[in-house]
């Protein structure tokens, strides 16, 4: 399916911060920020992806801070008082 076709399903732009614990260094925290169209408010790509990380990588994860955008919206209608005509 394209892109177009999953935003018209309400697929919206979504970015994921990982905060993860190194494997070698449990004491530093690294960040990992992960990007793709997902479905909220369930977020089946995101939830796939972290139990991914947690069965087949060794950093634990922290914390997951998540945000999404509408990519596709319904134009804004501006109104101005006044009409220039150049000739």
């Amino acid at each position: 399916m394209s892109e177009l076709e999953l935003q018209l399903q309400g697929f919206r732009l979504t970015t994921a911060q990982i905060l993860y614990h190194m494997p070698d260094n449990p004491a530093l925290l690294q960040e990992y920020v992960w990007q793709d169209l997902d479905l909220a408010p369930k977020f089946p790509e995101l939830t796939q992806f972290l139990q991914f990380w947690t069965n087949e990588l060794d950093g634990k994860l922290h914390s997951v801070y998540v945000a999404k955008k509408e990519l596709i919206t319904p134009a804004d209608a501006k109104f101005f008082d006044v009409e220039f005509t150049l000739q």
